[in-house]
């Protein structure tokens, strides 16, 4: 599923026109970034949580060279999913 893919969804879940609720998508979106931005957490009870962990730097090999080198430390956005949101995936076989 894509992006017009969800905005498809939500239309014909809530039937509102897609051009109603892709601006609603994308505020979504763009709240969840922005919160994310500003080093806060964006938690959904029951569908999952949103939030930017620090990666250590850590040491690799060149594939190329095989010589070492060092990858420097990082913030990378992780998402949890809740337990609504696993149980749902599992059901789906």
């Amino acid at each position: 599923m894509n992006k017009s893919d969800l905005v498809s969804a939500v239309a014909e879940k809530t039937g509102q026109k897609k051009t109603q609720v892709t601006p609603v998508v994308d505020a979504i979106f763009d709240a969840i970034t922005n919160a994310l931005a500003e080093g806060d957490k964006v938690q959904l009870i029951g569908f999952g949580t949103f939030e930017v962990r620090e990666r250590a730097e850590r040491n690799a090999i060149n594939p190329r060279t095989k010589e070492p080198i060092t990858i420097p430390a990082t913030k990378v956005p992780v998402f949890k999913a809740g337990s609504a949101l696993k149980d749902a995936a599992k059901d789906e076989k």
